[in-house]
């Protein structure tokens, strides 16, 4: 295998050539990706080795892998420069869903095919995406906001609850969806519990225990914590056990990091939302081989995320991000 690597001001790029299941496509298919930003956490870190990997595993397939590093300009010079490169598809983990719209239509345009990966663009860029891969953020949160109204019923506080939420970046459609989702089901499901305050964590564990922590001087009375991904759950737990709350506080989380896993396992942390960076990468690729291929491919090609809880976690292996 030959492995090329560009080093620039902005883009760092590794070309690997390698195989799968492109064996329709009768010459190798050149796969460009530029991810959100690779360094921010422990998933995004595993979704590339994954992606690397599936990629290294099909000798049809030959890819560009590019960082935005959280850079909305630097992944917007990455798909004009993918372009250029004429490349057969792109697959974007857009750093915010708004923004990168223009060059997704720019690829449009030029003829290739457009997967967006993990978190979707916003609804006005649809038009120019042949598919979305990834989890269904909406359902997640959702699901997130079922698992703590249960844990609620369970410790019989569901009339008088009260709720602060930690969500992902602003303007990043995962955390803006997760965030839809938690707070158009908490009130179909406990109608008394009272969302008091949402602030965001920036999908950071750092910030969002500076988060907890000032919501800690705020309120005196915490009884549930949501947060976008357990890397913020967990920050917000490490801030509630320095002030002696931790163990009066139900945390949940929308997925379930190492972290998050370990801390159930503790008894700190009640739950969270399965969802596996492998399956995530290795999605988004086949997807970019399915839609080169011709095949009939949904536009949103969602993978299932299930609950997780203290309760039924031996079900599950612990994460490996």
């Amino acid at each position: 295998m030959k492995i090329r690597t560009i080093l620039a001001t902005t883009t760092a790029a590794v070309t690997f050539a390698g195989a799968a299941n492109a064996e329709a496509h009768a010459e190798a298919m050149t796969i460009g990706i530029t991810q959100n930003n690779v360094g921010v956490d422990s998933y995004q870190t595993t979704y590339e080795r994954a992606f690397i990997e599936a990629a290294e595993a099909n000798d049809m397939v030959e890819t560009v892998v590019l960082d935005a590093g959280g850079d909305v300009a630097r992944q917007i010079a990455q798909v004009e420069d993918l372009i250029q490169q004429e490349v057969d598809a792109i697959i974007i983990w857009p750093t915010n869903g708004e923004a990168v719209i223009p060059a997704v239509r720019k690829a449009s345009q030029a003829g290739i095919p457009v997967i967006v990966t993990n978190s979707n663009i916003a609804e006005a860029g649809f038009d120019f995406v042949a598919s979305f891969s990834g989890p269904d953020n909406i359902t997640q949160g959702s699901r997130s906001a079922e698992i703590m109204c249960d844990r609620f019923k369970e410790l019989g506080i569901e009339g008088e609850a009260r709720v602060v939420q930690i969500s992902g970046q602003p303007g990043y459609t995962t955390a803006i969806e997760r965030a839809q989702g938690f707070e158009e089901r908490l009130p179909e499901v406990c109608p008394d519990v009272e969302l008091v305050e949402t602030q965001p964590g920036d999908w950071n564990r750092e910030k969002s225990q500076q988060v907890m922590e000032a919501f800690l001087v705020k309120y005196d009375d915490i009884d549930g914590v949501y947060a976008g991904d357990d890397n913020m759950g967990v920050g917000a737990l490490n801030a509630a056990r320095a002030a002696g709350r931790a163990g009066d506080i139900t945390f949940v989380g929308a997925t379930n990091f190492a972290v998050g896993y370990e801390a159930m396992e503790a008894g700190d942390y009640w739950g969270s939302i399965y969802q596996s960076p492998v399956d995530d990468a290795e999605a988004a690729l086949q997807t970019a081989i399915d839609v080169l291929n011709g095949e009939e491919v949904p536009f949103l090609n969602y993978f299932d995320t299930p609950k997780i809880t203290q309760d039924n976690m031996s079900e599950f292996t612990k994460p490996v991000f």
